[in-house]
C-alpha cells in the first residue's frame, strides 16, 4: 500500500509502553500514585506550583471556569480561532462566551479587541496560544488588571494552552501562570505528549487548586479538617471515621488513570526531542515556502518561542485558482492529509442559534479561516516524507488551473 500521511501523530515507543503494561500489571490502575508523579513531573517542566491532572483538555477548561465562578449572566472572552471546547466550557457553567477577533498576523486573540470588548459582565478572560505561539499575555494582563480597578471585581485570565506545551514566552515557561491566573493543556494524540485523552490545569494559587481538585473528582473530600458534617464524619468515640467522604459541592469523574500517568510521565521525558524534531521540519518548511507569491508562512513573534504544535500556511485561493477542497484532494492523492485549523467557532450552528453569531462578528479571523491549511507536521516526520510534502505542496501552488 501506498505510504499517507497524517497531518498529526502520537510518538510511541517501547519505553511509553513498558510505562503502561507496568501499571497494568499493577494493583492500581486508577487513583494510584503515577497520577500525583505525573503533576509533579509537570510542574518541574512549566515550574507552575500546583498541577491538576485530569481526562482531557476539555474537561480541564471545564473545570478552571468553574473554579474562576463562572455562572449566568457572566461573560467571557476568548478566541474564534480554536477548538469548539474553549468555548463551550463557558456554556457548561452558564455563563456567554464572547468572541473577540484575532491578530492577522500571530492570528492569536488581539490584545487591543479584548480592551475594547471587556466591561463590567466579564468575569474571566481565556486567550487561546494559537499553534502554540503565545499570546501577548503581559499587555493581556495589564488590561484585566485595569478593568479590574474600573469595575471593582476580580477578572480571571485562564490561558488555552492546549497547543503550548514546550513554549515560551518572554523567557517564561507556557504553563508557569506568570501572566494568568490558570493554564490548561491536553495530552490528546495529535499534542506534543499524549496520556491517550488528558489534560491539566496549573495555578499558582493555593485556593484555585483545592478548588480544581475538588471539581475533578465528584467535588467529593475525606480530610476531616475540611468535613462540614461532623455528626457523620466523626465516631461517639470522637475518633474519625474511617470509610467517611464528603461531597462538598457538584463535581465530576475527571480523573486520570494511573495507566495515562504513567504514558504522560514517560512521554514528558521526550518533550525536548519532540520539540527539537519540530523545529527542523519547520525551518526545511519556512525555506522551502517563503518566497512563494500568494502563500504566506507563518509569523513568529520575536517574544515567543513557539514549540509548533501547528504549520499553518495561506493559501490566496482565488489568486490559485483553485478553491480549498480540491487542494485538499490533491494533496491527499500526492499521499498526505492536511486540516482546516479551525472553523471559527463563532460560525458553528449552535453558537449562531443559541448565541446570534454571525459572519461580520470577527472579520480578521473569518479571512484567516477562508484562506488557513495545516500541513504535517510531528516529530516521527522522516525526510522523504518532509520532500514529499514541499514538492507536492510547491507544484500545486505552481499550477494555478490545476
Amino acid at each position: 500500500m501506498k505510504k499517507f500521511i497524517p497531518y498529526g501523530r502520537q510518538f510511541v515507543d517501547e519505553d511509553d509502553i513498558q510505562a503502561a503494561v507496568e501499571v497494568l500489571q499493577s494493583k492500581l490502575l486508577t487513583q494510584g500514585p503515577k497520577t500525583a508523579e505525573f503533576e509533579l513531573a509537570l510542574c518541574k517542566t512549566t515550574s507552575a506550583e500546583f498541577a491538576v491532572a485530569v481526562n482531557s483538555g476539555t474537561s480541564a477548561l471545564h473545570i478552571a471556569c468553574l473554579a474562576a465562578g463562572v455562572k449566568k449572566g457572566d461573560e467571557v472572552i476568548t478566541s474564534p480561532i480554536t477548538f469548539v471546547a474553549s468555548a463551550n466550557c463557558i456554556v457548561y457553567c452558564g455563563g456567554t462566551p464572547i468572541f473577540t477577533d484575532i491578530d492577522p498576523k500571530t492570528y492569536n486573540i488581539s490584545a487591543e479587541e479584548i480592551e475594547r470588548r471587556i466591561n463590567k459582565s466579564t468575569k474571566a478572560v481565556i486567550p487561546v496560544h494559537f499553534a502554540g505561539q503565545s499570546c501577548d499575555m503581559e499587555t493581556i494582563q495589564q488590561i484585566v488588571k485595569s478593568a479590574e480597578k474600573k469595575y471593582g471585581h476580580k477578572i480571571y485570565i485562564i490561558e488555552d494552552a492546549c497547543h503550548a506545551l514546550g513554549s515560551k514566552y518572554k523567557e517564561s515557561d507556557i504553563g508557569s501562570c506568570a501572566y494568568s491566573d490558570m493554564a490548561v493543556m491536553s495530552f490528546h494524540p495529535v499534542k506534543h505528549i499524549t496520556t491517550g485523552e488528558g489534560g491539566v490545569v496549573f495555578t499558582n494559587n493555593p485556593e484555585l487548586n483545592k478548588k480544581l481538585t475538588l471539581f475533578r473528582s465528584h467535588g467529593i473530600i475525606s480530610d476531616p479538617e475540611e468535613v462540614f458534617s461532623k455528626e457523620l464524619a466523626i465516631a461517639a468515640t470522637n475518633t474519625y471515621n474511617p470509610w467517611y467522604y464528603e461531597q462538598q459541592v457538584l463535581g465530576y469523574n475527571y480523573r486520570l488513570t494511573n495507566i495515562q500517568a504513567a504514558l504522560g510521565l514517560s512521554q514528558l521525558k521526550k518533550l525536548s526531542i519532540f520539540c527539537k524534531r519540530r523545529r527542523e521540519i519547520v525551518n526545511q518548511y519556512y525555506a522551502a515556502f517563503k518566497d512563494i507569491e500568494f502563500l504566506q508562512v507563518p509569523f513568529e513573534d520575536p517574544n515567543c518561542e513557539s514549540n509548533f504544535h501547528l504549520y499553518v500556511l495561506l493559501f490566496d485561493f482565488a489568486v490559485l485558482g483553485i478553491d480549498r477542497a480540491r487542494l485538499i484532494f490533491l494533496l491527499r492523492e500526492a499521499g498526505f492529509a492536511t486540516q482546516v485549523h479551525y472553523i471559527p467557532v463563532h460560525l458553528q450552528h449552535y453558537y449562531r442559534k443559541n448565541y446570534k453569531t454571525n459572519w461580520g462578528n470577527c472579520p480578521n479571523a473569518e479571512a484567516y479561516y477562508k484562506k488557513c491549511l495545516s500541513i504535517p507536521l510531528f516529530p516521527s516526520m522522516c525526510q522523504e516524507d518532509i520532500e514529499m510534502v514541499i514538492k507536492a505542496i510547491v507544484n500545486k501552488v505552481g499550477k494555478r488551473d490545476s
